[in-house]
């Protein structure tokens, strides 16, 4: 009788309960991947978006910069109106040019006098445009003389539209969607503006499912800045 009990009592698992452990875990555990690559995927939509935005905002504040020192020891606003204007998806495209070096005395008496040398001369013939393929839109910033034959850098690897707006003097305005609107004064042409508005949108992915947790809905998201052309003698701030 006590070798019975003492095998009974040291008995394990019966198959049944064995199955349903392991379906249990095997349930646990199919839940938590689920989760686990839900929150993977909502995290990486948010980094790409968090990305996207702050490559607009470091871009807009180069183009901005450089286009506040237009026409630098030069005649006129420094912009060149026969290469700035909108291309054919809607975008502006505007291209600056700034005798920066004109009292570099490092520089050649060529390119302290004109614009023109390569390689010298960089950073003072440049065009802002948006460049589209079938995978992205990239915002471009040509370089005509930072080398032979001109370097295009990318400054912003997801920008969904480019809008300047160019002004006589200084305007207030409103948002809507991806641009500027209700502007205080009529705009002008190119040739003519002092005052310039760069208005930049970028469309944020969804990020998540609705109903879920970190749930955020698609979006515009529009980041202006305005640029004072300050060898155009503007005299109204």
């Amino acid at each position: 009788m006590l070798n019975e009990l003492k095998t009974k009592s040291s008995a394990g698992f019966s198959l049944i309960e064995l199955l349903f452990a392991m379906t249990l875990t095997l349930t646990v555990m199919s839940i938590a991947t689920v989760l686990l690559a839900r929150a993977l995927n909502v995290r990486t939509r948010t980094n790409a978006n968090n990305d996207a935005l702050a490559d607009a905002q470091r871009a807009l504040n180069i183009m901005s910069r450089e286009i506040a020192s237009a026409g630098f020891n030069l005649a006129g606003n420094g912009i060149v109106a026969g290469d700035t204007g909108t291309d054919t998806n809607g975008n502006s495209v505007i291209r600056i040019r700034s005798n920066l070096n004109k009292y570099d005395e490092t520089a050649s008496t060529t390119a302290r006098n004109g614009i023109g040398v390569a390689g010298e001369d960089s950073a003072e013939d440049v065009k802002y445009f948006i460049y589209w393929d079938s995978d992205t839109n990239l915002l471009a910033r040509f370089d005509e003389y930072a080398t032979e034959g001109g370097r295009v850098t990318v400054l912003a690897n997801r920008l969904d539209s480019l809008h300047m707006h160019y002004y006589a003097q200084k305007v207030t305005y409103n948002t809507s969607g991806c641009n500027i609107t209700g502007a205080s004064a009529a705009e002008v042409s190119p040739s003519a503006a002092k005052y310039v508005v760069i208005a930049v949108c970028v469309q944020l992915e969804q990020v998540g499912s609705p109903g879920t947790s970190g749930f955020q809905p698609a979006q515009s998201v529009l980041l202006v800045s305005d640029v004072t052309l300050r060898n155009s003698d503007l005299l109204v701030y």
